[in-house]
């Protein structure tokens, strides 16, 4: 899935795609299409309502950013799925319809959304796929190293076990949807760093079907009473938002003295149990940085600026339909207690007043969150 592009100087780049009579080319949705002035519209379709990240970061970051570049003539089309694919499609469908000039997808589910993307491509408008990679004919995408992103986790768990974690560990997993591409990634770069140093039991790993955090609960409990509550060395989670229940199924089994318990997206209410001890690590994926490099790819696609977009798209990556898809993968952060004030504090994801409540106040004075 990681590949790296060579990095070629804006210069060099000019030169050689003037000389393949590149720039300013017309055709189809993976070409550029230099027509379009600031009058655009945008596209933007998010996948879920269970992450807070897609309404709180994602969608005002790209709006504001359409705007920045458009001279505040851009408009942007929200919509979100919530959790349902066949919605999903609907929603892309009108928008083709409605002939929008570019997209930006966060697909719920790949593959099924394939024949949509298709259909964008034959009514001439440019599809960016965001955060997951869809299938289909895709002009861009823009995401966070997924692999780095499962690597990082474990290794962060492995750190809360301590130096003498060992394969007589039992860790539960609960990882992401089958439906998820990057779920798939995430699972594969957190087994890549666990594999033979602690024992994942086959009957305490799961795929949890759209991420529902209480379908995460009660595969936690069925895992627990697989391997006794007196045996769970700590619990991968992928994300922030099954780890809540994923806790609280841990607390309802009698386990007082919690595990380590990872984590993704930075949200909220995680940053707060990591801060109590409840949860040990969340990643924190620079939304900001990721939210930005869509808006500029849809806008520089649909505008015909190859350099700029070329720019911003110096990797490429393979989905299970097209090769060699123009992209950028952003850096990711484990976020343990020692680290929130340089991270989520310090990019201004939140605030210390919004994550030091009454209720937290004590677990912010320790953790030097003033």
């Amino acid at each position: 899935m990681r590949r790296i592009a060579m990095f070629v100087a804006a210069s060099t780049m000019s030169l050689s795609l003037a000389g393949c009579g590149v720039l300013n080319a017309t055709g189809s949705s993976t070409t550029a299409t230099p027509t379009k002035g600031n009058d655009i519209t945008v596209g933007v379709l998010m996948p879920d309502k269970i992450n807070t990240r897609y309404t709180n970061f994602d969608y005002p970051i790209m709006k504001s950013k359409i705007a920045e570049l458009t001279n505040k003539q851009g408009r942007v089309d929200y919509q979100n799925a919530d959790s349902s694919a066949p919605t999903q499609a609907k929603q892309m469908q009108k928008m083709i319809d409605d002939k929008v000039d570019v997209i930006i997808l966060d697909s719920v589910d790949s593959h099924a959304i394939a024949d949509t993307v298709k259909n964008a491509e034959k009514a001439g408008i440019p599809v960016i796929a965001y955060d997951r990679l869809a299938e289909g004919p895709i002009a861009g995408y823009v995401s966070f190293d997924n692999e780095l992103v499962g690597e990082v986790q474990a290794r962060t768990l492995l750190e809360g076990l301590g130096p003498n974690a060992d394969t007589s560990d039992k860790v539960i997993m609960i990882n992401g949807s089958p439906t998820d591409p990057n779920a798939k990634q995430f699972k594969t770069g957190a087994l890549s760093e666990l594999t033979g140093k602690v024992t994942i039991p086959t009957d305490a790993m799961f795929d949890t079907k759209d991420w529902d955090p209480p379908t995460a609960g009660k595969e936690t409990t069925k895992a627990i009473d697989a391997i006794g509550k007196d045996n769970v060395a700590a619990v991968y989670s992928a994300n922030d938002a099954m780890a809540a229940e994923i806790i609280k199924s841990l607390k309802a089994a009698g386990i007082t003295d919690l595990p380590p318990v990872t984590g993704q997206d930075a949200d909220l209410d995680a940053i707060q149990r990591i801060l109590t001890g409840e949860q040990y690590m969340t990643v924190y994926k620079p939304y900001p940085d990721e939210a930005e490099a869509a808006a500029e790819m849809a806008v520089y696609k649909v505008q015909g600026k190859d350099i700029q977009f070329d720019a911003l798209t110096q990797d490429q990556v393979d989905s299970p339909t097209n090769k060699d898809i123009p992209a950028q993968l952003v850096q990711v952060n484990a976020v343990t207690k020692s680290k929130i004030k340089d991270t989520v504090v310090a990019d201004g994801i939140y605030k210390i007043s919004q994550i030091c409540t009454a209720a937290y106040k004590t677990a912010c004075d320790a953790a030097g969150l003033k």
